[in-house]
C-alpha cells in the first residue's frame, strides 16, 4: 500500500473502521433505541457518535476597518478569510474564537457579542462568529497564514475569499455597521465552497 499525501485526506474522514475503545473493528447500524446509523464496536459495545465539528472565528475591527487573513493552508489556500479554526475540547466558543484570532492574525481584541451562527448540514459544521475590538493595529500571522492585513469595506477582496460564511458574515457586518446596530444572525447555507 501506498502512503497517501495529507491533502488526499482532508478533511480528515468522520468514519473510523476500528473501536478507539478497544481496537476491534466496527460496524455501522442503528443501536437499539436510536434512528440513525451509528458506528458500533461489535466486541465491547461503545458506540461512537459523531457530531458536527465547530469552527469560531471573529470579525475583528480597527478604526472602522475588517481584519481579514491570507490562508497559507488548504483547504482554499491564498484566499482572505476571517480568523477563524475549529475549536478545541475543554473551551467555550469565544475562547476558542479568541485563540484562533490571535493564532492566526496576532491581533490582540476585546471580544465582542456572538454575530453568526451558520448551519452548514451538508459538510458537517456550524460556523459560529464574534464581533470584536482589535486593541491596536499590531499584527504577527502565524503559520497558517501568508499574511494578515486590515480592509476598509472598499477594498474587501470579495471575489476571492475563502468561504461563503466568510462572504454573508461580512456582508451582514456592513449592512448592520450602516444602520448601527449589530443583531445576532443565525442562517443555514445549504451549498459550501
Amino acid at each position: 500500500m501506498t502512503a497517501k499525501s495529507p491533502l488526499e485526506y482532508f478533511p480528515a474522514p468522520r468514519r473510523s473502521h476500528f473501536c478507539s475503545q478497544c481496537g476491534s473493528p466496527i460496524s455501522r447500524r442503528v443501536p437499539e433505541g436510536d434512528n440513525r446509523e451509528r458506528d458500533i464496536c461489535d466486541h465491547c459495545g461503545a458506540i461512537h457518535y459523531q457530531n458536527p465539528r465547530l469552527v469560531v472565528g471573529t470579525v475583528p475591527v480597527w478604526e472602522n476597518r475588517v481584519l481579514l487573513c491570507r490562508r497559507a493552508i488548504e483547504p482554499r489556500y491564498n484566499t482572505w478569510t476571517l480568523p477563524a479554526g475549529f475549536m478545541e475540547l475543554g473551551e467555550s466558543t469565544a475562547q476558542g474564537a479568541a485563540r484562533e484570532t490571535l493564532e492566526e492574525s496576532g491581533a490582540r481584541i476585546k471580544l465582542g457579542e456572538l454575530y453568526t451562527v451558520i448551519d452548514l448540514p451538508q459538510i458537517d459544521q456550524v460556523h459560529v462568529f464574534y464581533l470584536a475590538n482589535a486593541l491596536s493595529a499590531e499584527l504577527d500571522p502565524g503559520p497558517e497564514s501568508l499574511e494578515a492585513r486590515y480592509f476598509d469595506e472598499a477594498e474587501i477582496p470579495w471575489d476571492d475569499l475563502a468561504f461563503r460564511t466568510v462572504a454573508t458574515t461580512l456582508r451582514h457586518y456592513f449592512d448592520d455597521r450602516k444602520q448601527g446596530l449589530y443583531p445576532p444572525h443565525h442562517y443555514t447555507l445549504e451549498s459550501h465552497r
